[in-house]
């Protein structure tokens, strides 16, 4: 395959002409927005590899060997250059204080047992207190909830709304605050542990049972075997708790979530709710008649405590959360949990994980979530055509059957639980991501979230120990090598990147702040691949076409995913279209708004308008008129 300079991969081009505020006679799949204003591009970075400068990368290595990022890394500076990057929230993922095997008894932290954390470094997502932030992110250990509140403060001097994990479905097996606000206790403190369930215990139990630890398959063994004074097969936990992913085995098996433990939210055994359900019809009610709701019922203990968690933090400053696993925990707690956080910061920004499709809209509109990742439908769709073997003609269908909540379906490419798009199982080359970002991008009214290294073609290569490659790790102790190029000793300019690296930045941002300022994408959308598909000689399943519109912006967006032909074809423009963008029968002016390199006409015949495309492999246009 030749290569393709990325400055020619993908355009944009905006038709702007003088009709303001006219009526349209095609109907709109997506509400027009004035409250929207535009979209919104979020930044997830996992916190401890950002600034880590030591390219050591030894398996199982310690902190001391390998090192580990700070807050204090997100200067000034390296903010302002996310910023810059086109991003409006940044997710600082791993935050919450998580069980590490790094020895911090000196400062009143009781060490882990290795028996029980995944990796050296521990999962951000096994919280052992949700009052604190992880020691390893501090220069002081003692000052560490006052560096994040710093980072904080930057960040929102940056212009960045920050974000942090709240985990509602499971804790550490050795859940443990050292600094409870007064009022408040432990989870698990107050739990009758001589029965299985009852309705305040925060967790469930095997009463007359110890807990085991996993037998290790596939010759795994803690810390890979190196010698541990914890390492020793055996956790004190009696009676045994259920597992975070819902086993109920005293001895859960190493491929459970073993290292947490199942948070009781009022439902018994057999699933029974012991508290009260929405009235029907309530999910059209908005947050104040949520929050109204539930102020005078009784609900369980465990509401209660991540409630008071997620009003601490937002008391501190964070903008919004990003909910672990949420399709596990009941939908009542979080209508009344999101009610409680919107009543103190209307604007909080409320993103989830559900990945069933059937429970979207009841996490949305009973929930009260904002956005929920679209994973299962476009992630996983647009992934297959990526790597060659799926079909355009797939992409099409959902957004039509989320047209109803497709603001509230954010769109990524990559996070912290999916393979890196150039490792060698997803796409093998960064640049076949093009195509799909633009797509991803522009497609939806949705917010856009973008993982830390994809903008660089990161591969997710190194095998640090627990983690598996092709996934940058967030297990283990380690550093991301075209991260450490770009941060350059802390000058965050990039000046160890390669030419590669810095193409393919260049191109996210100009794409992702075109994104944020385009008032087209945050108005109308229509599909127009299935008219061309029947209508167009030489438009095929590599090619993806739609035109997204508001009244001072009109988008043509076409991209080709094949990676090794060009795509020559006439694209048509339906009639409705041309209606509803009130055009005349005459040539409109194509201007690329990415690069300013790319011109052409749309010619009005007819009932339909004409453009005559040619896109080299992997590029994308957006096309428009000016009048």
């Amino acid at each position: 395959m030749k290569h393709i300079k990325l400055t020619i991969l993908s355009v944009v081009l905006v038709v702007c002409f003088g009709c303001k505020n006219e009526e349209k006679p095609l109907k709109e799949t997506t509400k027009t927005r004035i409250e929207l204003k535009k979209k919104q591009v979020v930044y997830q970075v996992f916190t401890r590899l950002f600034g880590n400068t030591n390219t050591t990368n030894k398996p199982w290595g310690t902190l001391e060997e390998n090192g580990v990022g700070k807050f204090n890394d997100f200067t000034d500076i390296a903010l302002r250059e996310i910023k810059d990057l086109g991003v409006t929230h940044i997710w600082y993922t791993g935050v919450p204080h998580h069980d590490v095997i790094t020895d911090y008894t000196k400062y009143g932290i009781s060490n882990d047992d290795p028996d029980i954390v995944k990796g050296r470094a521990g999962s951000p997502y096994a919280v052992k207190d949700y009052y604190n932030v992880n020691p390893d992110l501090a220069e002081n250990v003692e000052n560490r909830l006052q560096e994040f509140e710093a980072l904080i403060e930057r960040s929102h001097k940056a212009g960045l709304k920050v974000i942090i994990d709240i985990v509602p479905n499971h804790v550490a097996r050795n859940y443990q605050s050292l600094t409870n606000p007064e009022g408040t206790t432990d989870f698990g403190a107050e739990d009758d542990t001589t029965v299985t369930y009852a309705v305040n215990n925060n967790f469930y139990y095997n009463p007359g049972e110890a807990f085991r630890v996993p037998e290790w398959k596939n010759d795994y063994q803690p810390l890979g075997g190196e010698n541990h004074p914890l390492a020793d097969r055996k956790f004190d936990e009696n009676p045994a708790k259920w597992t975070g992913n819902g086993s109920r085995a005293s001895q859960p098996d190493m491929y459970d979530w073993y290292e947490t433990v199942k948070v009781n939210y009022g439902v018994s055994p057999d699933g029974k709710k012991d508290f009260n359900e929405l009235p029907e019809g309530f999910d059209n009610e908005d947050y104040k008649k949520h929050f109204e709701f539930w102020k005078d019922k009784t609900v369980p203990s465990s509401w209660i405590k991540f409630k008071d968690i997620a009003l601490y933090w937002t008391e501190k400053g964070v903008d919004g959360f990003r909910y672990d696993m949420a399709e596990m925990v009941p939908v009542e707690f979080w209508s009344y949990m999101n009610s409680h956080i919107k009543m103190k910061n209307p604007d909080a920004f409320l993103l989830a994980e559900v990945y069933n499709p059937n429970l979207y809209r009841d996490y949305i509109k009973k929930g009260k979530m904002d956005y929920l990742y679209d994973k299962v439908q476009l992630y996983d769709t647009i992934k297959h055509v990526m790597q060659g073997h799926g079909k355009t003609d797939h992409i099409p269908p959902i957004q039509e059957d989320l047209k109803d909540i497709e603001h509230h379906m954010l769109h990524f490419l990559e996070n912290h639980d999916e393979q890196r798009i150039a490792s060698p199982d997803f796409a093998g080359s960064a640049q076949k991501g093009m195509p799909a970002m633009v797509v991803s991008s522009t497609i939806s009214s949705a917010p856009t979230m973008v993982y830390f290294g994809q903008e660089f073609g990161e591969s997710g290569a190194e095998d640090l120990g627990f983690g598996d490659p092709t996934r940058t790790s967030i297990f283990d102790y380690g550093s991301v090598p075209s991260v450490v190029r770009w941060v350059n000793d802390h000058k965050f300019d990039g000046g160890k990147s390669t030419s590669e690296e810095k193409e393919l930045r260049d191109f996210y941002k100009r794409l992702l702040n075109f994104t944020i300022n385009s008032n087209a994408l945050a108005g109308n959308y229509k599909d127009i691949h299935e008219y061309n598909r029947k209508n167009t000689n030489d438009y095929n399943d590599k090619v993806l076409s739609f035109v997204r519109w508001s009244d001072d912006e009109q988008l043509i967006i076409i991209s080709n995913f094949d990676d090794e032909t060009i795509q020559k074809f006439e694209l048509r423009v339906p009639e409705a279209i041309i209606n509803a963008w009130h055009l005349e029968h005459r040539e409109y002016q194509l201007s690329d708004q990415l690069y300013n390199n790319y011109s052409t006409q749309l010619t009005i015949e007819g009932k339909e308008g004409v453009v005559n495309i040619s896109l080299e492999p992997l590029q994308s246009v957006i096309l428009k008129l000016k009048k």
